[in-house]
């Protein structure tokens, strides 16, 4: 495989994974059954939110209600009023009238009458009933009407919500018999006045060419359906409105002749029953609603909007509502559930941290409105496109990504430590070569921090206080690490090493680690009150920088590995940390240059450390400014002179070697931090010495080790000035004793 499609394949591996693998368990779930209520609930609300359609004049219904039955003055019409209600009718020359009551018995009187208006009325539609349900048993038609094949049914399909959302065209009768529904045997009465009659296209797959429109047959998972019951020619009832979308006059505005006299010419007539107490009402999508109680609407009217939605789709071509096949309908839900996990992918970790741009934080906001217009605009156009199986997809992987890279994010830090920073997270899970060994060379700003003296303080103190003091200590370093964005490589007992560049290259890395030094030094002083209360001793810290070329990688063998960063210039910033004295950040010449403007330098000075050939200048930082404003508290140090001279003793440090070579001097001068030592052997600068004092109780008897550096102020004796990094609490104690007997005194 070509080294580029390797390398895509894996970067986008949580795509190419959840996508399909969500997309196939909610096709799945779909199957089941268990999204079929969400669907019709979401395919409801669309229909209500289409704008309103014009009035279909073609159509009007008369309908009969309480105050009709209160007037004639007998709870069932008798035949004669509808043999009445019907010539009236008949006479205004409409293209068809359809009786939605049923009369398979007689209703005295008028019988006869009304079986005459049968026989004598040739657009003239009855009903049966020709498929029995829970709510009603199969009904009879009208026998005139059915000698004369002007019957259709009138049979109405509920959803198990009780909704009907589907119209039967054709319904094949328990004895074989193929029956047309009332609402086609009406519309065709009317096409047929405009030479459009009916075409079989493939009568095995009941498809019907009528006008401009194809009909097909609903099948068994249409739209939202599964499995659902397909029989007979069913189609998806594309409503022109919730209930009262049509003309409606009562049956003795008729009869009293308080309609035009042409109101019902070429148009469809439909009568029935519009009253509550007849019963005969129908939950529609339309009948939800969040605030107000659902509306139901009058059988008749239901049959209208058949009959309107048959004539309209014939001369109009206005859409039926039609869906995609299956295997469409699953592509749909591949997709989004791609697009899903591919915002989510995206908004993972990236660069070393996670930042999410207003652009990725809306993107599933965006996305998710264009599947929600998509499908509403499928809807007004005729298609009923699945809505809630590919939000669900969309979200679930969504879900599974953030599960994923969560898991695989915890699987990493354990195997390689607690130590790993995000940084180090995102370069192993973006990079499918992250945790191989090997490095590369890089720019990078390293800073070390070590507490001065805490060596010597830790063998004096128990091992459950050493720890505590640790934990305290590297507790407030590594926030203060964070959240300056530094990897931290390694804790090295009171030591720390933090890389600003690895593995995450950015062009403000010196100037990060600068203000990232400075905040270090001012967390020391919370780090200290709590040391107090604890009643330990102070820590003092220092701080080197510098920048250079580094190898950067994963170091070690396959058993245990380490990300870290290997050369010279690690070693340099060690060195240059190992000049400073408490509070102090010194760097290098190269990160002075590479943070740019902005610094407050305290001082410099050169030093030629350990394997340097040349000297090198070394800055004493004080502070930073924009964007950061972090600046250190200088406090100028007094010497006070003692009113006696204390005998000493100091070896000179190498490293961690302490000369053999032990020198005699005396310390003349304290202040709060050091002092001034006299000695005919001078010391460099910077150089560290182990001491001991020779108390006037016991001058024969050495102090406990102090450990001191030399500093670089001039003396006007022959000796030097030293600052104390470490020393015993009972000498410590002395100290400072001495020193306030000296400003007492001054």
């Amino acid at each position: 495989m070509p080294e580029p499609v390797k390398r895509l394949l894996w970067e986008w591996r949580g795509v190419w994974i959840a996508g399909p693998t969500v997309a196939g368990l909610v096709i799945l779930l779909r199957l089941t059954g268990i999204f079929q209520s969400w669907e019709w609930a979401a395919y409801d609300q669309y229909l209500r939110l289409r704008p309103p359609e014009p009035r279909d004049d073609r159509i009007a219904i008369v309908g009969i209600d309480e105050a009709d039955v209160k007037e004639i003055g007998q709870p069932i019409i008798p035949d004669g009023v509808y043999a009445q209600l019907l010539e009236k009718l008949k006479a205004q020359k409409p293209r068809g009238i359809g009786l939605d009551i049923y009369r398979d018995l007689p209703v005295e009187p008028g019988h006869q009458e009304l079986v005459r208006v049968f026989e004598s009325t040739p657009n003239l539609v009855g009903i049966q009933k020709v498929v029995g349900d829970g709510r009603r048993e199969a009904v009879a038609p009208p026998p005139a009407l059915k000698a004369k094949g002007q019957v259709g049914a009138n049979d109405v399909i509920f959803d198990a919500d009780t909704k009907s959302r589907r119209g039967l065209l054709q319904v094949q009768a328990s004895t074989g018999e193929i029956v047309p529904s009332f609402s086609l045997y009406l519309g065709l009465l009317y096409l047929d006045a405009q030479g459009i009659t009916l075409k079989e296209i493939d009568p095995k797959k009941n498809i019907w060419q009528l006008g401009k429109t194809i009909f097909f047959r609903l099948k068994a998972n249409h739209g939202g359906y599964v499995r659902t019951d397909a029989n007979g020619h069913q189609i998806l009832l594309n409503y022109r409105g919730p209930s009262k979308s049509f003309e409606t006059v009562s049956m003795h505005d008729v009869l009293k002749n308080r309609v035009p006299k042409d109101w019902a010419r070429d148009r469809i007539i439909l009568i029935g029953f519009v009253g509550e107490s007849f019963q005969d009402f129908i939950f529609t999508p339309y009948s939800s609603s969040l605030f107000a109680l659902p509306e139901r609407m009058a059988g008749v009217e239901l049959h209208a909007n058949l009959t309107s939605q048959v004539i309209s789709a014939a001369l109009e071509g206005r859409p039926l509502i039609k869906s995609w096949s299956e295997p469409a309908e699953w592509l749909w839900i591949l997709l989004w559930s791609t697009v899903g996990a591919l915002l989510s992918w995206r908004g993972r970790y990236q660069g070393g941290m996670r930042k999410v741009s207003f652009t990725q934080a809306l993107g599933p906001i965006l996305a998710g409105g264009v599947l929600v217009g998509s499908t509403y605009g499928a809807v007004l156009t005729g298609w009923w496109i699945p809505i809630v199986p590919p939000l669900l997809a969309m979200s679930g992987a969504a879900i599974a990504i953030t599960a994923y890279l969560a898991r695989n994010a915890d699987k990493i830090r354990e195997t390689f430590g607690r130590y790993l920073t995000d940084q180090v997270v995102a370069n192993l899970l973006e990079n499918p070569d992250g945790a191989k060994l090997g490095g590369e060379r890089r720019n990078i700003t390293i800073l070390t921090s070590d507490l001065r003296g805490f060596t010597a303080t830790s063998e004096r103190l128990p091992p459950e206080e050493v720890v505590q003091i640790l934990n305290l200590y590297l507790g407030y370093m590594a926030d203060v690490i964070t959240e300056y964005q530094g990897t931290i490589d390694e804790f090295m007992g009171d030591g720390i090493l933090v890389l600003f560049g690895a593995p995450t290259l950015r062009e403000d890395d010196a100037q990060r680690a600068i203000a990232c030094a400075v905040a270090m030094q001012l967390a020391m002083i919370p780090v200290n009150q709590e040391m107090q209360q604890l009643g330990l001793p102070p820590l003092k810290m220092g701080i080197g920088i510098n920048t250079g070329e580094v190898v950067v990688g994963n170091i070690g063998s396959s058993k245990r590995t380490k990300y870290g960063v290997v050369g010279s210039q690690v070693n340099l910033t060690y060195r240059i940390e190992s000049y400073t004295t408490e509070g102090q950040i010194l760097v290098s010449e190269s990160t002075l240059k590479a943070a740019g403007p902005g610094l407050r330098i305290d001082g410099e000075k050169q030093v030629q450390p350990k394997g340097i050939k040349e000297p090198i200048t070394i800055y004493d930082i004080g502070g930073i400014g924009e964007p950061y404003n972090l600046f250190l508290t200088k406090e100028e140090e007094v010497f006070l002179p003692l009113p006696e001279e204390i005998p000493c003793q100091y070896a000179v440090l190498d490293g961690k070697h302490i000369s053999d070579s032990l020198l005699k001097a005396s310390l003349i001068k304290l202040s709060d931090k050091g002092g001034e030592v006299r000695s005919p052997n001078p010391v460099a600068p910077l150089t560290n010495i182990k001491m001991n004092l020779f108390t006037p109780d016991n001058p024969s008897q050495a102090s406990e080790d102090i450990y001191a550096k030399v500093l670089e102020k001039p003396t006007e004796n022959s000796g030097f000035y030293i600052y104390f990094t470490a020393m015993p609490p009972d000498i410590q104690k002395m100290i400072e004793n001495l020193y306030k007997s000296c400003k007492n005194n001054s």
